[in-house]
This record gives structure tokens, C-alpha cells and sequence, in this order.
């Protein structure tokens, strides 16, 4: 597995990635909708944009052949903090992946990005994404919407090691 930070040639993968996978994410998490397929390569130079501005940090997950297998961000990164979001596509999951990817995210974050704590929600209906948040030491903090869905809000301290 290789964590590669966002780049403008990842687009034409990013997009068969989440083209691929939509009807699975949208199982567990809010859909993409229809705009989001059709604006791809806006949003993509506007992600690149953000990134180069420093609010946020974009992260596409490789195999080991190079192949694009998930995706994990760091947004709205503000006073130490960032939230984390993560998808692990269906071809992928359920070897443990997703608990690596966020084990190294954390220490990219408190190393590479200086952060100090993350935070991430997920839904009661997922219960592999609390698994794999817990698993890397978030605790719950609260409740959150998500997208009309009820969810749950975590948060992770960071320490220089991650």
C-alpha cells in the first residue's frame, strides 16, 4: 500500500475510482450525486487548489501493482486540527486496509502537517469505519448530522510520533 499525496494526473483514476464504487459508498455514506460525476475535473483543480493553500491535505491509496484503491483526506485543517474522511473501495475492503491508511494518515498528520488532533464521524450503520477509527484510538465526542443521517463524531489527539 502507497499513501500519495493528491495530483493533477490522478484525476482520470480518481474518477474510475469513484465511479466504480458509487452504489457501495452510498450504502454507508451520503452519494456523490450526479454533479459531483459531471464537475469532476473542476472539483479536481479546485481540491489541488486547496491543498496548494494549505486547508487541506488529499491522499489517494495505491496497491501494490499501482492501481488507485481508496482515497484519504485531511480537511479544513484550522489551529491544529483537521478533519478525516476516508473510503476504501469494495474491491479492497475488509483486509484491513482502511486501519492501516488511517494508522499512517496519523502520523503523516502530527509529522508531516504538524496537527495536533484529528477528528471523524461516521454512522451507527457502519460499524467498520467505527471499528477502524477505534482501532487507530479515536474516541467518541458527541453526535453529529450526516447528511440527515444521524452519526457520530470522533476525535484523536496526535502526538509528534502520530
Amino acid at each position: 500500500m502507497e499513501l500519495a499525496r493528491l495530483r493533477a494526473d490522478h484525476a482520470g483514476a480518481l474518477l474510475a475510482f469513484e465511479r466504480e464504487n458509487r452504489e457501495y459508498f452510498a450504502r454507508t455514506v451520503p452519494d456523490r450525486t450526479d454533479a459531483y460525476f459531471t464537475d469532476f475535473d473542476a472539483r479536481h483543480r479546485a481540491l489541488l487548489a486547496e491543498q496548494e493553500a494549505g486547508v487541506c491535505h488529499f491522499h489517494v491509496v495505491l496497491d501494490e501493482p499501482g492501481a488507485l484503491v481508496g482515497r484519504v483526506n485531511l480537511v479544513d485543517v484550522e489551529d491544529g486540527t483537521a478533519d478525516l474522511g476516508y473510503r476504501i473501495g469494495e474491491r479492497a475492503a475488509g483486509r484491513g486496509l482502511a486501519t492501516a491508511v488511517v494508522a499512517e494518515v496519523c502520523r503523516l498528520a502530527a509529522a508531516g502537517y504538524g496537527l495536533r488532533a484529528l477528528t471523524a464521524a461516521t454512522t451507527p450503520d457502519n460499524p467498520a469505519s467505527r471499528t477502524v477509527l477505534e482501532r487507530n484510538g479515536f474516541v467518541v465526542v458527541g453526535d453529529v448530522d450526516l447528511g440527515g443521517r444521524p452519526g457520530l463524531r470522533f476525535r484523536r489527539e496526535l502526538s509528534a510520533a502520530g
